[in-house]
């Protein structure tokens, strides 16, 4: 897709009153063409296939199939930057959006009772940034960057983690071979305010690590996954607890660079940081300041990765030590929790 040509859409909604509410939303501005429209889950793989889409919009209550069957096809078949826009996706259940970004979907939305104008500039300025979104190949490619020189660390281990778009499968992959990690978990998954809560309940859900939401003052202990909330930052203090600052304020709340550089600060060379699969360049700045510390610093691979340019930009920036696929990372990670620990 170039500048020059308008998007292409595939538009899977079952209620026919809520397709040409969302086409007309979609067209509105002339950059984004519905190519085609779907009512069950059938007929939004069809539409895929035949179309080949720049970006499907996908609601989860389909007939015939759930919108999360109709997910995993689509990605298993022809895979595309898909957006859930449903209404099950409330603040009040936000578990099937976060199990929909597990199948495959890249973001959900919350689909309004009454559409305001806000609501609609926001779907199109959303269909858009995912519609650049490269869903890569599964070539295998891993590089190993000259690593700093790490010094050793005087207080606990602890674990820093950051993902964005495609997190929840790639944390569900990491989380599952850092089972043993003898140090706490501090997580910044970068998802709808609104879901963080469900986020938290499927986290638990599928891992055997006790998970919660992080709170103010909280006293990061081993075994333990602490998620940060939706509309603060997750740090480590000086004084050894978790803090939720609001500031600053910036593009991403929360963000992984606030993340690492409390670490890097904090715990230094105690500290180990991974950036996993995600939009954009957060994460780049404060994964260098911890590698730069002297902790240990790695990310996910391209070709595991749903959107490789977090991870990335992190490479790029010679914050990484090792590019690999969520399952190595986990055995790298629980070595360098074993040195620090040692």
């Amino acid at each position: 897709m170039s500048l020059d040509t308008p998007l292409r859409a595939v538009l899977v909604e079952d209620s026919l009153v809520q397709r040409a509410h969302l086409a007309r939303v979609l067209a509105l501005e002339g950059d984004i063409v519905v190519v085609a429209q779907a009512a069950d889950a059938d007929a939004a793989l069809a539409a895929v296939l035949e179309h080949d889409p720049d970006v499907v919009t996908m609601d989860l209550q389909l007939p015939g199939g759930s919108g999360q069957s109709a997910i995993e096809r689509i990605m298993a078949v022809r895979p595309v930057p898909i957006l859930v826009l449903s209404g099950i996706i409330d603040g009040a259940d936000a578990l099937p959006a976060v199990e929909a970004l597990a199948a495959g979907a890249i973001d959900a939305l919350p689909k309004p009772l009454r559409w305001t104008a806000d609501d609609e500039r926001d779907l199109r300025e959303t269909v858009r940034a995912l519609a650049r979104v490269q869903i890569p190949g599964r070539a295998q490619a891993q590089t190993s960057p000259r690593p700093r020189p790490a010094r050793a660390g005087s207080g606990d281990p602890i674990i820093g983690i950051a993902a964005s778009t495609g997190g929840p499968a790639a944390l569900t992959a990491l989380l599952h071979g850092l089972e043993r990690a003898a140090a706490p978990i501090l997580v910044v998954q970068q998802i709808h305010a609104a879901f963080i809560a469900g986020f938290v309940t499927w986290l638990a859900g599928v891992s055997s690590l006790s998970v919660k939401l992080a709170a103010e003052g909280d006293r990061p202990e081993p075994g333990n996954i602490y998620v940060a909330p939706g509309d603060a930052h997750l740090t480590l203090g000086a004084d050894g607890l978790l803090h939720l600052p609001t500031e600053p304020a910036g593009a991403h709340r929360p963000s992984a660079d606030v993340l690492f550089r409390s670490l890097a600060e904090s715990a230094g060379a105690s500290a180990t940081g991974v950036v996993l699969t995600g939009m954009g360049n957060d994460g780049a700045s404060g994964l260098l300041a911890l590698r730069e510390a002297g902790g240990r610093t790695y990310a996910q691979d391209e070709a595991s990765s749903t959107v490789f340019e977090m991870p990335q930009a992190a490479h790029a920036a010679g914050g990484v030590e090792m590019l690999l696929p969520p399952d190595r990372l986990a055995s790298v990670v629980l070595l360098a929790v074993g040195e620090r620990a040692g």
